[in-house]
């Protein structure tokens, strides 16, 4: 069972050492047979630079200051802007409480999830669980974005760099490249972090611009207003069984030709729609009758119309250069 944790040591803004505390959750519930969903998960944000307010977790931990203490606030279900507040906790509490609010999920049996829980019984289950630990808490206030890809500083006066893997993806070969070009440099840690990125640490801010170059050279995104972060993309066919169109190889044609901005383009290889299974402003996906379009609609829905890949490149970059123009 996945306890993720801010993925940046040495956070000069954390509150706590999330890492550390993930580490205590794992080893306190690797013992116990609760029969858990595959997928059940918890977080723990130590409320650092690196927030993890976008993932979706069964349990979540905040770590955030209230009054003159660090407290942990609990939520359930869901990322951090649709989780249910459960209370707050002190943080020598989160180790058990955290594996009896994972015990109260596996009491609902082997399927159960803590959104369903909450929608079914609330949250008395878990607040029975809690036995006293909780304490009133406010509403959270979701973070700020915060951009992933760039320099990090560490409490050292060091940094760790963030890079972008080109769609969510990378060949083993350029990874294995990367990272000895990091070891050359200095870093000992890699990390896996939100919006697809590896964490490379820790290096000095005069290195990172170097190695930054390099992971440019293999096709790593250095830059976050690269125009390739406007398009979610599967990996499509060839690789996918299920593809039928080149979702990747689309998704880097049309990228080339967008202005900045917010995600525009979602290229699925099928209606299966695993890349961004949500609405998006527009949705290419690869169907029977060619490139199918969608607008602000899931991979699912009906396109709107259909064409071949030599054209859809052309008017996909109409289509959203007209709603900037509208807008």
């Amino acid at each position: 069972m996945p306890v993720l944790a801010s993925p940046l040591p040495h956070d000069p803004t954390a509150l706590i050492d999330a890492q550390l505390l993930a580490a205590k959750i794992r080893s306190s519930i690797a013992t116990q047979n609760l029969g858990l969903a595959p997928k059940v998960s918890v977080i723990v944000d130590g409320g650092g630079q690196l927030s993890l307010d976008g993932l979706t977790a069964d349990v979540r931990l905040r770590a955030i200051t209230h009054g003159e203490e660090t407290k942990l606030l609990v939520l359930l279900g869901g990322d951090a802007a649709s989780a249910r507040p459960l209370g707050l906790a002190v943080p020598n509490d989160a180790t058990a409480l955290v594996r009896d609010m994972l015990a109260a999920i596996a009491a609902h049996g082997p399927e159960a999830r803590a959104a369903d829980i909450l929608a079914r019984d609330g949250a008395a289950p878990f607040l029975a669980a809690a036995r006293g630990r909780l304490e009133l808490a406010a509403p959270l206030s979701v973070q700020p974005h915060c951009e992933t890809i760039g320099l990090h500083l560490l409490i050292d006066g060091c940094c760790a760099m963030a890079v972008g893997l080109l769609f969510g993806q990378a060949h083993a070969l350029d990874v294995i490249a990367l990272l000895r070009m990091a070891r050359a440099n200095g870093a000992s840690w890699v990390a896996t972090a939100p919006q697809r990125t590896l964490l490379l640490g820790r290096v000095r801010e005069m290195t990172a611009f170097a190695l930054g170059t390099a992971a440019d050279t293999l096709g790593f995104i250095v830059d976050a207003r690269d125009s390739r972060r406007r398009v979610v993309a599967c990996a499509g066919a060839p690789a996918c069984a299920s593809g039928l169109i080149p979702a990747r190889t689309l998704a880097a044609q049309i990228a080339a030709h967008l202005p900045q901005g917010g995600m525009a383009v979602h290229v699925s290889g099928c209606a299966k729609g695993c890349a961004h299974p949500m609405a998006a402003p527009l949705t290419i996906v690869g169907t029977a009758q060619g490139c199918g379009l969608v607008k602000n609609d899931t991979a699912g829905a009906h396109p709107d119309t259909y064409m071949n890949e030599e054209d859809v490149m052309a008017e996909t970059v109409r289509l959203i250069r007209r709603e900037l123009a509208d807008a």
